[in-house]
């Protein structure tokens, strides 16, 4: 089979002991993206199966009917919006989807929690400038730090990475306070945490406030300018699951009001973002380009079972088909 891997923009694929698993087919690795239809269709046309890494390229309608070669698209992990699965279903592309682990995004979460309340960041950029015990040049925003023992850790969203960041914050000596369905509110009390008593009351006492919610239709800009201006001023606002899990513009002109006072941001709604984002220009924000899930063992899990459900369709096999019927399709 040709095989295309995507958008896999630091070449470590094909340093992965499970790449092997794909000898004896014909592979190409694109370490960069291409976002116009047109591009993208010219780019991906000649292949019989892609490995999608993540939801680094979305799959339209549109973008798929200009690939009459396309037999398999190859998730990591699960697909989450950026397929049209009906549309690939209805003209024979099968889609196989992986495993994940809540691990890497989860130490990522708590990773930027820790640097973003004790200031490291821009502690270890000063230093390297020469300057002494200083997070900013700006007297506004040289502050110290602050530990988060005896504070309010709230978490919106109590599935596998909100559990981990529950117990990372219960080490920690905060106090856990969840938001959620009624089944995750549950969930956390049956565990020993706070279920917040209301939505105002979840982001007006959160110290830090993190969300671990996937993106649906009922959770797209399921954050307003509302519920962030209830928030602290000394507040750290956190999220590494998905941008548009907040109202379009609502955190930027939050922070620029100073409620929250900051923000740890690992998701954008258009990625690679661009340098000249308005994100990266406010001196609030910490920003990490998308890591939740890139590191190597989380790459070594995900590819895998990526590659094996390739080799297992090659050989007639088909594994993990989100979309059973485009197999009856292609038949």
């Amino acid at each position: 089979m040709k095989i295309a891997i995507l958008d896999d923009y630091q070449d470590a694929v094909r340093q992965l002991d499970c790449f092997s698993l794909l000898d004896g087919h014909e592979v190409r690795v694109f370490n960069n993206s291409t976002r116009g239809l047109g591009q993208l269709a010219i780019r991906l046309a000649p292949f019989d199966a892609l490995v999608l890494i993540r939801e680094r390229t979305a799959f339209t309608r549109a973008l798929l009917a200009k690939l009459p070669n396309l037999k398999l698209l190859s998730q990591t992990g699960k697909v989450s919006g950026h397929v049209d699965v009906a549309a690939a279903t209805e003209l024979g592309v099968a889609i196989a989807e992986g495993v994940g682990s809540p691990v890497a995004p989860a130490e990522l979460t708590w990773t930027l929690i820790m640097a973003a309340s004790r200031r490291i960041v821009p502690y270890a950029t000063n230093l390297k400038e020469g300057l002494w015990q200083t997070a900013s040049i700006n007297p506004a925003l040289n502050g110290v730090g602050r530990v988060l023992r005896g504070r309010t850790l709230a978490i919106w969203g109590y599935g596998k990475i909100g559990r981990l960041i529950a117990g990372y914050g219960k080490a920690f000596g905060m106090q856990v306070l969840v938001w959620g369905s009624e089944a995750s509110r549950a969930a956390a009390t049956a565990d020993g945490y706070h279920a917040a008593p209301s939505r105002a009351a979840f982001f007006e006492q959160a110290d830090v406030l993190s969300l671990h919610l996937r993106l649906v239709d009922a959770t797209r800009g399921l954050v307003t300018a509302d519920d962030l201006a209830r928030m602290k001023p000394d507040a750290l606002f956190v999220n590494t699951s998905r941008a548009e899990l907040v109202a379009e513009n609502a955190l930027e002109e939050a922070l620029k009001r100073g409620q929250p006072g900051q923000a740890a941001l690992d998701v954008f709604t258009s990625e690679p973002l661009a340098a000249d984002a308005p994100l990266l220009k406010i001196p609030t924000v910490l920003a990490t380009p998308h890591l939740g899930y890139v590191e190597r063992d989380s790459y070594a899990l995900y590819f895998r079972a990526a590659f094996e459900n390739v080799v297992n369709f090659a050989d007639g096999k088909p594994t993990g088909i989100l979309n059973p019927d485009a197999l009856r399709r292609d038949a």
